[in-house]
């Protein structure tokens, strides 16, 4: 791009000021500096931007674009510049975060709440769009905190475990297994799976079914829990949600969980940042705030 933020402000500062020598006050700069600048700007876009009559200086068609153009850029900047001014000071600041399974929304809003009350200043934003696929966006710094339960081993990443929590088969109640103590890979074959992700990120697919060589009859996926509670409930498959996502359907007796495995299917999940950059204080308490309370805030949705 030959356009930078100091062309903008050089034709703007020529322009308001009619020509170069006024101009050198405003940029600081000697006028055959502003004029070899000038000079280079107008053969790298192949056009003239002034007119020089006598020592005055008149804006061409392309130098007006260019000038007008100019006054939204520098304006934006200037404004983006004092917002980020501002989230330094006082305590201010944004949090940008995203979890790996839609179902941890569950929980979350009350550690945000929770974490508002504490720091009224700092911005809490959610990349939902980043939801499931947290990591890249974490990478590419669109987000400050990934919440994650894939287990990564990777430099560049720091972990803060959080807590665990169990997958669990979810079923009708009238399902021919919905009575077992747990479930072998055999007992999926022929089913209908409703799956939140896809089959190559499943977990009970590559850990316990591939394994085995046991197939499902079909496989149905739906990204979001309440509509694979609904279908599940319907007869329509079974899932392997976590234990807690479905606590009201169980208590209430719409749903079956069983374990999967004698031993069971456990995540661990934690609070995932950049190792490379610098935390602002308030990442550091929200992670704490995170590690203290988001076993807690989970238990209570069982409870």
């Amino acid at each position: 791009m030959t356009l930078e933020v100091r062309h903008l402000e050089l034709v703007r500062a020529v322009a308001q000021a009619g020509g170069l020598t006024r101009a050198t006050s405003v940029l600081n700069l000697t006028e055959s500096a502003l004029s070899r600048q000038l000079t280079a700007l107008e053969e790298a876009l192949g056009t003239r931007l002034f007119l020089r009559t006598g020592r005055r200086m008149l804006l061409t068609p392309a130098g007006e674009r260019l000038l007008e153009s100019a006054g939204g850029v520098l304006e934006t900047l200037r404004r983006t510049e004092e917002e980020i001014r501002q989230l330094s000071a006082d305590g201010a600041g944004l949090l940008r975060l995203a979890t790996e399974c839609y179902t941890c929304y569950h929980w979350l809003p009350s550690l945000l709440r929770e974490f508002s009350v504490r720091h009224p200043r700092v911005e809490l934003r959610i990349l939902a769009e980043a939801t499931h696929e947290p990591l890249p966006a974490l990478l590419e710094g669109r987000i400050d905190l990934a919440i994650m339960s894939t287990p990564l081993d990777d430099r560049r990443l720091r972990h803060v475990p959080l807590f665990k929590d169990e997958l669990v088969a979810v079923l009708p109640p009238g399902h021919r297994l919905a009575s077992s103590t747990f479930l072998k890979a055999e007992d999926f074959a022929g089913e209908s799976l409703i799956l939140y992700v896809p089959p190559e990120e499943s977990t009970l697919i590559q850990e316990v079914m591939l394994p085995a060589g046991v197939q499902p009859a079909r496989i149905i996926q739906i990204q979001l829990t309440e509509a694979i509670v609904e279908m599940v409930s319907a007869g329509l498959g079974v899932s392997l949600l976590a234990r807690w996502a479905i606590a009201p359907q169980l208590e209430a007796g719409t749903l079956r969980a069983v374990r999967v495995t004698r031993p069971g299917l456990r995540r661990y999940w934690q609070a995932t940042t950049l190792r490379a950059t610098e935390r602002a204080p308030h990442l550091d308490e929200f992670i704490r705030l995170l590690a203290r309370g988001s076993s807690a805030a989970a238990q209570r949705i069982v409870a």
